[in-house]
């Protein structure tokens, strides 16, 4: 259940995605003329995930969004929820694990478009575990579905990038990066820990060829995420877990995947020309407390 559907967010879902359709009209152009890969720009169920998410709010600041998943059934939800942006939306299937499937892509997007302004990183998953208990095979899974799949694209696109003399990637991180969550998936959190590390020093290396690396920390938002598998792993009472993660949070409201939108939309932005190398954390003031 997405927080969109979500009966005790009914009136806050509805006056924000009225928020959105007002800023696409009154500020559209943040990224306009731009060219924009989102990888994991599908969802694992209905609502506002973060790569969905991305995908529309980039298409309504003016980008040419190719959205990717290896879901087909999960895109087209993406360009419905786009309204009439969906015109900016070209969906595309490709598996971010397979180095060979990330060239092709890069190559069809160069032939389509001639360039890549912005890369974003989305794709991501935790598995549940702690250090003696998640299995070796478990652990590299998580380091390629979270960490090498960072790797594999900026490779393939940072060239590109620093050629053009100009770009912008956006990884999407988590505040177990940085936190204790509240389950011990010790390869989510070292994995995504190595995304914001790669970014910093990445960020630094291609700085002087006119690209911005960033990173964007999640916290624990109310995503289709959650309710088609964290639910699960922590003992299968949705409304539990709803509640324990709400407790965390020091605003009064749960967050979605609009929110981790709003900050990549920032740092792929020109607003954000002088920033580079750090992290944008998005989580209600989750990780600034310490009682």
């Amino acid at each position: 259940m997405s927080e969109a559907n979500s009966p005790s967010n009914e009136n806050e879902a509805a006056g924000r995605d009225t928020d959105m359709t007002r800023n696409e009209s009154e500020s559209a152009g943040r990224v306009a003329g731009k060219v924009a890969v989102v990888f994991g720009a599908g969802c694992t169920g209905p609502g506002w995930g973060n790569g969905r998410a991305i995908a529309v709010r980039l298409a309504q600041e003016g980008a040419q969004v190719v959205a990717v998943d290896r879901d087909a059934a999960s895109l087209p939800e993406t360009l419905t929820r786009a309204g009439a942006s969906a015109a900016r939306i070209h969906t595309q299937l490709c598996d971010v694990e397979d180095s060979a499937q990330i060239a092709a892509l890069v190559e069809a997007t160069l032939a389509r478009y001639g360039r890549i302004d912005i890369l974003v990183n989305n794709v991501g998953g935790p598995a549940a575990g702690g250090a003696a208990d998640l299995s070796e095979e478990d652990w590299q899974r998580q380091l390629a579905l979270n960490l090498t799949s960072v790797f594999t694209t900026c490779r393939h696109v940072l060239p590109i990038m620093a050629r053009q003399g100009s770009g912008a990637v956006v990884n999407v991180s988590s505040t177990s990066a940085i936190r204790w969550t509240g389950a011990p998936a010790v390869g989510y959190a070292a994995s995504k820990a190595g995304v914001m590390q790669f970014g910093r020093v990445v960020g630094v290396e291609y700085a002087k060829h006119g690209v911005r690396i960033n990173t964007v920390l999640p916290g624990q938002l109310h995503t289709p995420l959650v309710d088609a598998f964290l639910a699960k792993q922590q003992g299968g009472n949705l409304d539990a877990l709803l509640e324990k993660r709400r407790k965390r949070i020091p605003l009064p409201l749960a967050g979605d995947g609009r929110d981790t939108a709003n900050a990549v939309l920032f740092l792929a932005s020109d607003e954000a020309r002088f920033i580079t190398g750090t992290e944008l954390i998005v989580d209600g003031g989750m990780s600034a407390r310490c009682d």
